[in-house]
C-alpha cells in the first residue's frame, strides 16, 4: 500500500541526467528540460517483470521514525507541506493543506495521509525484496528524494499500492511532476520498472511543457 510513512538519507542528484528533486508540494516544475532529463533517466532504468509478493509486510519497511527532537516524520511531512501550521510540542495539531494529487483541501490533519511517491509493496516487486529491513526502513522514511508527501486521503488510498501504468493522480495538472518524482526515486534506489509502467511514465512525461 502507499500510505504512511517516513526519514532520511542523501546525495544529490545531477541535473543534467536525472529529473527534479523535491519539488515544493503543490508546485509544477516549469523546467523546460524537466522531460528530456526525466526520459533519459527513465531510459537508464532497468525494465523487469513484477517480482512475487512472496514474504511482504509493511512490517519489513519500519516506518515513523524519529527524525529530531522526538518529532517523527509523520509530523515532519505534515508541518512540511501545510500552511499554517500549528503544533503542539512536535504533534501538529491543525494547519491547511492542500492534496497535489486531486486539489482536497483540509485543516484537519487527521484526514491527511502520508504517501509513499513508490508504495512499499511496488518497491518490494521492484528489488527491495532482497534488501535487509534496515535500508527497507531507509527508504520507506527517505525525506531527501520525492518520496514522501502529505495528501488527502481519498487520493492515497485510492492509489494503493499501484503504479503509474494503473493509477494517476486525478490532477492531470501533476502527471509531468508525478512521473519526475516518481522516476528520481526509481534511479535513487535502483528500482525496477515494468514495460507497462515505463509507457506509462513516457506518456505522463509528454504533459510536461
Amino acid at each position: 500500500m502507499a500510505a504512511v510513512a517516513a526519514a532520511a538519507t542523501s546525495t544529490a542528484c545531477d541535473p543534467a541526467t536525472t529529473p527534479a528533486g523535491p519539488a515544493k508540494p503543490g508546485g509544477v516544475n516549469v523546467d523546460p528540460n524537466a522531460g528530456s532529463n526525466a526520459l533519459a533517466s527513465l531510459s537508464n532504468l532497468k525494465v523487469a517483470a513484477a517480482r512475487p509478493m512472496t514474504g511482504y509486510t509493511r512490517e519489513k519497511f519500519p516506518h515513523w521514525n524519529k527524525a529530531g527532537s522526538n518529532c517523527d516524520v509523520r509530523d515532519t511531512v505534515l508541518a512540511r507541506d501545510g500552511k499554517n501550521v500549528k503544533l503542539d510540542g512536535c504533534n501538529v495539531t491543525g494547519g491547511e493543506w492542500s492534496s497535489v494529487y486531486d486539489g482536497l483541501k483540509t485543516t484537519d490533519p487527521l484526514k491527511v495521509d502520508i504517501d509513499h511517491m513508490v508504495p512499499l509493496a511496488n518497491a518490494w516487486r521492484s528489488g527491495a525484496d532482497e534488501w535487509t529491513n534496515e535500508k527497507r526502513s531507509q527508504f520507506a522514511n527517505d525525506l531527501d528524494r520525492p518520496q514522501l508527501f502529505a495528501v488527502s486521503a481519498t487520493s492515497n488510498r485510492s492509489k494503493g499500492d499501484q503504479d503509474p501504468s494503473t493509477w494517476k493522480p486525478p490532477s492531470k495538472d501533476y502527471w509531468c511532476t508525478y512521473a519526475q518524482q516518481w522516476i528520481t526515486v526509481k534511479t535513487y534506489w535502483k528500482l525496477t520498472v515494468t514495460t507497462a509502467e515505463k509507457a506509462a511514465l513516457t506518456d505522463m512525461l509528454g504533459t510536461c511543457v
